[in-house]
């Protein structure tokens, strides 16, 4: 819902994949601030099936970018594409917000982060998973000393890379290994809740560079891949407020999801969901000194909105946040540390020494509880 004194932002698309539907459902039914005007992909023939099924207009990027109407475009390319589609459109005057990760070069990232500085213009970036329900209760939690002072988190998760390879070629690409394309749910989730990352150290590794399709829809089935990303991650981050957290992603696992963040304090335990998603259940342990009644696991009570799949958050708040003159909460600051962080985990590896991180970001706002169904009383 918008408020009476804010016009809706005109917005176009760019990439029309499996992901356009999600965000184009979202943005025009679910978002008053958003109007959606046009998309476009590098296949015309699929922005035109797209623009038939959601009432707007097929259009070319240089249509969008001369368009004078539209003011915010929303970047749903391969990260390979990404900083060609960003620098035109902050060339041309538009706000972005961009699908994960903002580029896969840290040196990309920061001339974009330059450039819309120069232009006075937005820049944003997917993950916004941290909106949603789970991560604004734990945030909630922790900011009201639920589990006193932190002392550490975790991080583990697993996926199975050769399924998803052999279902989405995208992550053959550069951007596509389980850091950059996975692992970046966990750090801005970890970021938004608990504050920047000041050094880093990890190993990499990827151990089947080669691997079968294993899909039997697909054309290549039974065909080999070349997978140059990397599928392991054990890396340890030294935080900004003085504890430490372990973070381990295993690509060559199972295909379900066993995803959990644990945050430890004085007080208690925290145990998140899988920020892949919006929603799902936050556990609290609390401390206790009665061995012979040890305390049971309780569910935190969900206060918030955005518990299904709410992709198209992201433009939406910073459409509010244009209107309101007020910084964006998944923005270029935040995403750009989080790139940071994954390219120190990446060069440590290598050089086998703690890297630092030179950037920082402040914790985005958290929403207020009042923030559901769409309604961002924010400031």
């Amino acid at each position: 819902n918008t408020p009476m004194n804010e016009k809706p932002m005109k917005t176009a698309v760019v990439g029309c994949g499996a992901l356009s539907d999600i965000y184009l459902t979202n943005m025009i039914n679910r978002f008053d601030i958003l109007e959606v005007a046009a998309c476009c992909a590098r296949n015309p023939e699929h922005a035109a099936r797209k623009a038939q099924q959601y009432g707007i207009k097929a259009s070319t990027y240089e249509e969008i970018l001369a368009d004078e109407s539209i003011e915010l475009i929303v970047n749903l390319t391969p990260a390979p594409a990404h900083y060609e589609i960003i620098k035109k459109a902050l060339e041309a005057g538009k706000h972005v917000y961009t699908e994960k990760s903002m580029t896969v070069s840290l040196e990309e990232a920061a001339e974009l982060v330059r450039l819309s500085e120069e232009k006075g213009l937005y820049l944003g970036s997917a993950p916004d998973t941290f909106l949603g329900s789970s991560f604004q209760t734990a945030r909630k939690a922790i900011d009201d000393g639920l589990i006193g002072e932190i002392t550490s988190c975790t991080v583990a998760a697993n996926r199975d890379l050769n399924f998803l390879c052999s279902i989405s070629s995208f992550l053959l690409m550069p951007g596509g290994g389980i850091c950059y394309d996975y692992g970046v749910y966990y750090l801005t989730a970890l970021v938004s809740i608990l504050g920047s990352v000041r050094r880093a150290c990890g190993i990499v590794r990827n151990p089947y560079p080669l691997r079968t399709n294993c899909n039997p829809s697909s054309p290549d089935f039974g065909k080999e891949m070349i997978h140059k990303n990397e599928s392991q991650v054990s890396a340890v981050l030294d935080f900004a407020d003085g504890f430490t957290g372990t973070f381990q992603l295993n690509g060559d696992s199972i295909i379900f999801d066993q995803a959990g963040i644990t945050i430890y304090g004085t007080r208690g335990i925290l145990r998140l969901p899988d920020p892949n998603q919006f929603g799902g259940e936050v556990l609290y342990l609390p401390a206790s000194f009665d061995f012979a009644n040890p305390p049971k696991p309780q569910s935190l009570p969900d206060i918030f909105g955005f518990s299904d799949n709410s992709r198209g958050i992201g433009p939406a708040e910073m459409a509010h946040a244009i209107r309101a003159g007020r910084p964006c909460r998944a923005g270029k600051e935040m995403a750009y540390h989080v790139l940071e962080i994954i390219t120190a985990i990446m060069k440590s590896s290598e050089t086998g020494s703690f890297c630092e991180i030179h950037s920082s970001c402040e914790r985005p706002r958290p929403l207020k509880p009042e923030a559901l169904n769409g309604v961002f009383s924010l400031d």
